[in-house]
């Protein structure tokens, strides 16, 4: 009877909070969630939902799952089809969620890797199929897909398929994967959706509200699956937690900030930041970006009041506007809106410029309702789902552009040049 008692409880759960969630504003109708299964072409002991992510300057994380025991955590890589001079060996992990017990998940980190170069690579077992990625370049310039609140319906993979068509060089991703909201398999989906992508080009990611997946009495920890999935470079930035952390490449300073843990003052993420950003070598890194989930400025009538929004803002925006941040991008509100340089709730020019891209294409669907009249400081606002392209041209000047999933064509609706703010710093 107990067993049954669970199961109804996780069934009702996801509904509940929709419910919950909906009831701020008015959702139009989302299209049909996706559930990927194992494919008939993979068997038990083949490695699947293979994503990597940047260690570093020149290493790379390979992440994939095995339903198998035993398989060893390594991965043969090399500069040709076919060939894999070089090798290297992980560690393997699992976890249970009630009464969810994960498959295998392996990690390891490759390298020293070349800059604008494509390695081929196979993970044990070594019948697998080969994947193939490419390394960030050298310099300027560079290319980043952003894109918050994926999940796993029609809209995503169309989202996706945009993507795949950028020729970007790095995936940013505020929070908000695979909406599992506590159905485990949920996670397995989306890790073999994204696996196009996520084995083609790094992903760094931060966590969002639905990544807590904590539950009273059956499951008091948060970030159980998030944490044990997607391991991220945190340890290399300084940081104590996966929840937050930076890492450079190509003349960027980027900040994963964690907006559902502790980041009031004093609290071990707000120290961490702090430091971080006395560490910044603005020279080196003329560039820097910060990635939070909840927003910070939001127009939307969605997501108002929360305290992972004000809160948090209270709590580090003169720490950001001091450190003279260029951009702040966040997810949470299911619609896209580009802000103008801001600072204390007025415009600033040596402001970060806030943009909120939490469109990816969620089974929530949209939020198409905004406050009346629109504040000065909001430029561009619309509620359509898409994604966001930066492309930094070089030191001193980037392009941002958004991209409208209009009928499944890639739009460009919203696109800035943006420059290096000539404030002293």
């Amino acid at each position: 009877m107990a067993y049954i008692k669970v199961h109804v409880l996780l069934f009702l759960l996801p509904i509940i909070l929709a419910i919950e969630s909906s009831l701020s504003y008015e959702r139009p109708p989302p299209r049909k969630s996706i559930f990927l299964s194992l494919s008939q072409d993979l068997d038990s002991s083949s490695p699947q939902q293979v994503h990597i992510s940047m260690v570093g300057e020149d290493k790379m994380r390979i992440s994939w799952i095995m339903e198998d025991s035993g398989s060893p955590a390594t991965v043969k890589y090399g500069t040709s089809p076919g060939s894999y001079p070089f090798s290297a060996n992980g560690d393997t992990t699992k976890y249970r969620y009630i009464l969810y017990k994960s498959g295998e998940i392996h990690n390891v980190v490759i390298g020293p890797l070349k800059p604008n170069t494509v390695y081929y690579y196979i993970c044990g077992p070594f019948t697998s199929p080969e994947f193939n990625f490419k390394t960030p370049p050298a310099g300027f310039p560079i290319k980043f897909a952003v894109v918050g609140d994926l999940g796993q319906t029609d809209w995503t993979t169309s989202t996706l398929d945009h993507i795949s068509k950028s020729n970007y060089d790095v995936m940013l991703l505020p929070g908000d994967l695979s909406y599992a909201d506590t159905m485990q398999p949920l996670w397995d989906s989306f890790g073999r959706l994204v696996e196009p992508l996520s084995s083609h080009r790094p992903w760094m990611v931060t966590q969002g509200n639905h990544e807590v997946e904590k539950i009273p009495i059956l499951h008091s920890q948060s970030f159980t699956s998030y944490n044990a999935r997607w391991l991220m470079p945190f340890e290399q930035s300084g940081s104590t937690s996966n929840l937050y952390y930076s890492f450079e490449v190509v003349g960027l300073h980027i900040i994963m900030l964690g907006s559902y843990t502790d980041f009031g003052p004093g609290s071990a993420q707000y120290n961490w930041l702090k430091n971080d950003l006395n560490k910044i070598d603005r020279k080196k890194t003329p560039w820097l970006i910060v990635i939070v989930h909840a927003p910070w400025y939001n127009s939307n009538t969605a997501h108002q009041g929360e305290y992972e929004s004000y809160g948090m803002k209270s709590s580090m925006e003169d720490l950001l506007f001091k450190a003279r941040v260029d951009i702040v991008f966040a997810g949470h509100v299911h619609a896209y809106e580009r802000f103008t340089r801001v600072y204390k709730d007025k415009a600033n020019n040596c402001g970060p410029i806030y943009i909120t891209i939490g469109d990816g294409g969620n089974r929530e669907g949209l939020a198409s309702k905004y406050q009346d009249p629109k504040p000065d400081i909001s430029i561009f606002r619309e509620a359509s789902f898409g994604h966001g392209e930066l492309d930094v041209v070089n030191a001193t000047h980037a392009q941002w552009s958004w991209h409208r999933n209009d009928d499944d064509e890639a739009v460009v609706a919203d696109t800035i040049w943006i420059t290096n703010p000539s404030c002293t710093l």
